[in-house]
C-alpha cells in the first residue's frame, strides 16, 4: 500500500500518493486488476479554477470500481487503483494527448497531433466535464500540467509497468484487467449492454481470456458486447502484447448495474455485483495459473 504524501510545487497543499497498490495475500497469481478512473481526489490547485460544479466532474469518475474488485488481493491478484480524479489527469490517455489551448504559457511536454478526442476536450488533461462544459475559468499553467503528468500519470504507469515486469520474472503469461465503468445513457446510443469487453479486436489479449470472461458474464445473465462502443484505450494499447505474454482486457460495467448515476451513490445492487465480480476474479486467476502450467 502506498502511503507517502507529496507536496505540489504549484501549491502548499499536501497531496496523497497517486495510487494505491495491494498485492495478493494468498498464493500469488500473475494477474493485475487496474482501475485508472476510480480516483476521487480533486486538489485545490484544480478546484480553485473550476467553472462547473464539482458534481459535474464526479459524474465522469468510474466511481466505486476499485471497491467492486476489492477481493482481488485476497485471491492472489494485484489491485492497482488511482487516487486522483479522472478530470485532474486521465490515466487511460497517452501523456502526449494534450490540448495546447488549455495552457497559458505552453504545453508541459511534447504533444502529438490533435486527435478528435483531444479536440473534443477529452485529452490526458481533460478540458470538459460530464456536461460538456469547460472545466476551468481560465487556462492552466505549464507547471500545473507538468505536475499532473509527472507526479500522477507517469508514476501510475511506472507502477503498472513494474508490476508486470515483476510477475514476468516468474510467469510466462501475465493478465491485466483494465477496470472501467460506463454511463448507462449516452448521446446517439441506445440499448447499451451491461458489459463491454475491449481487447482491441483481438490484438491485446488471447481469445481464450476474452471468451472466458464473456461466458462468465452471460452465465450471470448480463448482456455483453465486444469492442463496441469501447475497444480499449491507452492501457490496452500500451501493455497488451499477447505474443510476449502480456494479455490486457478492458472491462466496462454499465453504471446502472450498481449505482445511482445522478447522485454518484451506490445502489442496492452494488453488493450483488461485487459478489459476482469476486467469482470472476477467481475464474481469471484460475485461468492465469492454468495458462502458465
Amino acid at each position: 500500500m502506498q502511503t507517502t504524501a507529496h507536496r505540489s510545487e504549484t501549491s502548499p497543499e499536501v497531496l496523497p500518493a497517486p495510487f494505491e497498490l495491494a498485492r495478493g495475500t494468498a498464493l500469488a497469481a500473475p494477474v493485475i486488476f487496474a482501475s485508472p478512473h476510480s480516483g476521487k481526489v480533486y486538489p485545490r490547485q484544480m478546484t480553485e479554477l473550476l467553472s462547473v460544479p464539482l458534481r459535474d466532474l464526479q459524474r465522469t469518475e468510474d466511481a466505486f470500481v476499485e471497491e467492486l474488485y476489492a477481493d482481488a488481493p485476497r485471491q492472489g491478484a494485484v489491485l492497482l487503483h488511482a487516487i486522483y480524479a479522472r478530470a485532474f489527469v486521465d490515466l487511460n490517455r497517452d501523456a502526449r494527448e494534450l490540448d495546447a489551448d488549455m495552457f497559458a504559457d505552453g504545453v508541459p511536454r511534447v504533444a502529438g497531433m490533435p486527435s478528435a478526442r483531444v479536440k473534443a476536450g477529452l485529452g490526458c488533461l481533460p478540458r470538459v466535464g460530464a456536461s460538456g462544459r469547460d472545466i476551468y475559468v481560465k487556462q492552466i499553467t505549464r507547471a500545473d500540467g507538468q505536475f499532473r503528468l509527472e507526479t500522477v500519470h507517469d508514476r501510475y504507469h511506472a507502477a503498472l509497468q513494474s508490476e508486470i515486469e515483476t510477475l514476468k520474472q516468474d510467469w510466462s503469461d501475465v493478465i491485466v484487467i483494465d477496470c472501467h465503468s460506463m454511463p448507462s445513457r449516452q448521446p446517439g446510443r441506445s440499448n447499451l449492454p451491461d458489459i463491454v469487453l475491449g481487447d482491441r479486436f483481438g490484438s491485446s489479449c488471447s481469445a481464450r481470456l476474452t471468451s472466458k470472461v464473456e461466458r462468465f458474464f452471460r452465465r450471470e445473465g448480463f448482456s455483453v458486447t465486444r469492442n463496441a462502443p469501447y475497444a480499449g484505450g491507452y492501457t490496452t494499447r500500451r501493455y497488451g502484447r499477447p505474443r510476449r505474454g502480456v494479455h490486457v482486457l478492458q472491462i466496462e460495467l454499465n453504471r446502472a448495474l450498481y449505482m445511482h448515476e445522478a447522485d454518484v451513490e451506490k445502489s442496492s445492487q452494488f453488493e450483488s455485483l461485487r459478489e459476482k465480480l469476486s467469482r470472476l476474479i477467481a475464474d481469471i486467476v484460475s485461468l492465469a495459473i492454468a495458462e502458465n502450467s
